[in-house]
């Protein structure tokens, strides 16, 4: 069992909420919002019970993954509108690799975006991300002052974020996620998790960190995350159940679980506005 850090106490926790993904599909999950007003939709409901972050991906009326920069703007304008304040971060990720297509919506201008700086195996493909596609993705993150979420599915990655850390290709405190739990990837282990954290603490300076787990390691990954003093994430993105024989019914349910860990391990949950703050994204936003 791992102990809680009494030096964290009463440290405001932010909570993620991943709203959909890539890969789940309403025939896994009815409940899944798929369309634009369904994820608006989701998110305010979450962004009522304490997720200051929606990590955010566009789907095709057939279900399938889009990066239309027209689909981003209406899911951003709705955020802005119904969860005022709430960080909007697009995802650039792509399993089925499609390379610069990935950042075409970086020009709307998101707080953040998720930036993965390695490749590796996912359940039955190659999640890829070559060099020049990392370059590409930093230089448009830059270009367009968007704060990178540095996704670490691997130990390699972390290093290489710490790469370029140090060469100044990312700017401010990094924030870093850690994704474990997927099929041959990184697996949900403690023992790894806590190397992370030690490495975190030696490769970067004033850096913020959290964690997704996968399927049934999401609520394992928020309680660790909870207890060491970091953020976490949930969301139907990563897991469609409350349990091994319940379905979750919304994103808001896994958002008033994870909020639960936070309460017994006396883990404030972050406003919207201290989320800004420690993230160190403006007050005022577009």
């Amino acid at each position: 069992m791992m102990k809680i850090d009494n030096n964290i106490q009463n440290k405001p926790t932010i909570i993620c909420v991943a709203l959909t993904g890539s890969v789940p599909r309403k025939k896994h999950n009815k409940n899944l919002p798929i369309s634009i007003n369904e994820q608006i939709e989701s998110a305010h409901e979450c962004f009522e019970g304490g997720a200051t972050i929606a990590h955010c991906h566009v789907r095709n009326k057939n279900e399938t993954i889009s990066f239309s920069p027209d689909k981003f703007f209406k899911l951003k304008e709705g955020l802005r509108k119904h969860c005022k304040g709430m960080v909007i971060q697009f995802s650039t990720g792509g399993r089925y690799s499609l390379g610069k297509e990935r950042g075409r919506m970086l020009s709307l201008r998101p707080d953040m975006a998720s930036l993965s700086v390695g490749s590796n195996n996912f359940p039955n493909s190659v999640y890829n991300n070559p060099p020049e596609l990392i370059d590409y993705l930093i230089e448009e993150m830059n270009k367009y002052e968007i704060k990178p979420e540095i996704e670490i599915f691997d130990l390699s990655h972390l290093f290489k974020a710490a790469e370029l850390y140090k060469n100044k290709k990312i700017n401010g405190n990094p924030y870093i996620q850690f994704v474990m739990g997927i099929k041959n990837a990184m697996p949900a282990d403690k023992s790894v998790f806590n190397f992370y954290l030690k490495k975190i603490d030696t490769l970067f300076r004033n850096a913020s960190w959290c964690a997704a787990g996968i399927g049934k390691y999401q609520l394992k990954l928020n309680e660790w995350c909870i207890k060491k003093g970091g953020h976490t994430r949930t969301g139907m993105e990563d897991n469609i159940r409350l349990n091994k024989n319940t379905l979750a019914p919304s994103n808001a349910s896994l958002v008033k679980l994870t909020a639960n860990i936070c309460k017994i391990n006396n883990r404030p949950i972050a406003n919207w506005k201290q989320t800004r703050q420690i993230l160190g994204l403006p007050i005022k936003f577009k």
